[in-house]
């Protein structure tokens, strides 16, 4: 008798793992609430790039002079239009993964799942109904949700979150964005092309404050938004939000996450916006779930314990994705290997989950990639340093694109030869990086790089050209 398997939650990696178990045998059930796809098709990476698709052909046809093309006309953001193709995506890719679900006979149900253990899922429907599942193993892919601060109450219409954000159908005069991360900085490009005015808030002393990012990639993010006139605000935390009758009023004080505050950071301040969005973290979706009465175990913060194998405290009862919360990589394409990773496990294997080649993109404009080390953690686990470096505008295909703004930085081992890290900003290095992480995966020189035809011209020719630097 084959295997049973209940998968609760159908983001990615949840219906990876129903689509992995399905084809390898497994009797599947995948359990759902909302809507496939989870936050990366519905309110995540799919809808914002679906927006930025929209911006960047707002900001080409502004540019059509200079590319040679008259008659180009002024050019207007339609935003009830650009969220209805937005949504039109979605519903695609939504569909989609019902109709893979239904050809691999994979048993989807609509709500919302209990664990009562490793071989019993209680299934909670809309209507109240209830309904057991029984099985052999059950993996937990619910995914995260937006945090909100007691100092800034959420309200959906002056103060939003990253989800509201999504579905705004006028364009704010003015926004504040509390958090420079990735949300926050994706959005924040995406309302400066549409037409507000924005100014982002960030409680640590860089743009991009996040481990995986090479510093000299925040300065290049920091420098465009000058460029573009949005507003930094760095150590500086929003102590309080006031609705008046013309906006949001927003008091700024100094950061208690950055010990050595710059002079312009430890005054208080108050700033007003029309819409104040709140991108400052996510919380586990795990309410609901029973987690405690099955014995699974959480830390302090709500996030799902489990072993290097994805197994949770209870035997049986595996988590992926988000729900793993920060001590992981909360980003879609790890959650999908999670969960191929947890099906095998499920069927009898003992793989630990490897996490040591992740590539990351943020779609800011520049976009920016990243893989493997940074400069800085490179020198801190004792490597002598080698970091080439060359500008984007020194290629021809980025000037005949007219895309100049961008830089690639490779870290490099600097007596061995080998490659650590590579660090790229500038047009399409989402789809670039997918070199350097391969390059990693297997161990790869920068003289291997360097020795390796790049077709020209390419914007790919980045990674050849500075590996020539050495």
């Amino acid at each position: 008798m084959s295997q049973r398997i209940t998968i609760i939650g159908g983001g990615p990696g949840g219906y990876t793992a129903a689509f992995s178990a399905a084809k390898a045998g497994a009797q599947v059930t995948l359990v759902e609430a909302a809507h496939m796809g989870g936050t990366c098709l519905n309110w995540g990476c799919i809808p914002t790039k679906t927006l930025k698709a929209s911006v960047e052909a707002l900001e080409t046809a502004h540019r059509l002079a200079e590319f040679g093309i008259a008659g180009g006309g002024e050019a207007r953001p339609d935003m009830p239009a650009i969220v209805a193709r937005k949504n039109k995506v979605s519903e695609i890719l939504r569909g989609g993964l019902e109709k893979t679900c239904a050809k691999l006979k994979v048993t989807l149900l609509r709500g919302r799942g209990e664990v009562a253990s490793a071989g019993l899922v209680r299934v909670h429907g809309a209507d109240g109904a209830v309904r057991e599942v029984a099985g052999d193993k059950v993996i937990i892919a619910t995914g995260s949700s937006t945090l909100n601060l007691p100092t800034l109450p959420v309200d959906h219409t002056h103060i939003i979150t990253s989800d509201d954000a999504l579905e705004l159908k006028t364009i704010p005069n003015r926004m504040l964005v509390v958090g420079g991360g990735v949300i926050g900085c994706e959005l924040a490009f995406i309302f400066q092309a549409l037409g507000s005015k924005v100014t982002v808030v960030e409680g640590l002393d860089r743009i991009l404050p996040v481990p995986s990012i090479d510093a000299d990639l925040s300065k290049l993010i920091q420098r465009e938004m000058k460029k573009r006139g949005i507003g930094c605000e760095l150590a500086r935390t929003a102590s309080k939000a006031e609705v008046t009758a013309t906006g949001v009023q927003v008091t700024l004080g100094p950061s208690p996450f950055v010990k050595d505050l710059p002079a312009s950071a430890q005054k208080e301040s108050v700033l007003e916006a029309d819409v104040v969005l709140v991108a400052v973290g996510r919380v586990p979706n795990t309410a609901g779930l029973g987690l405690a009465g099955a014995g699974v175990e959480t830390d302090q913060r709500g996030w799902i314990k489990a072993d290097a194998r994805l197994e949770t405290s209870v035997p049986g009862i595996y988590a992926v994705g988000d729900v793993l919360g920060p001590a992981r990589i909360m980003l879609a394409h790890v959650a999908a290997v999670e969960g191929m990773v947890a099906v095998r496990n499920c069927l009898g294997a003992s793989e630990p989950m490897d996490y040591s080649t992740v590539p990351a993109a943020v779609f800011t404009s520049p976009e920016v990639a990243t893989v493997g080390l940074t400069e800085a953690q490179a020198r801190d686990k004792g490597f002598n340093v080698a970091c080439p470096q060359s500008n984007f505008r020194e290629l021809g295909k980025a000037q005949a694109m007219g895309e100049l703004a961008g830089v690639f930085k490779l870290v490099v081992d600097a007596d061995s030869g080998r490659l650590l890290g590579a660090h790229l900003a500038g047009a399409h290095v989402s789809d670039i990086i997918a070199e350097p992480t391969l390059a990693l995966q297997l161990g790869a020189t920068a003289k291997d790089l360097a020795k390796t035809i790049h077709a020209h011209p390419t914007l790919a020719e980045g990674i050849f050209e500075t590996a020539h630097l050495l």
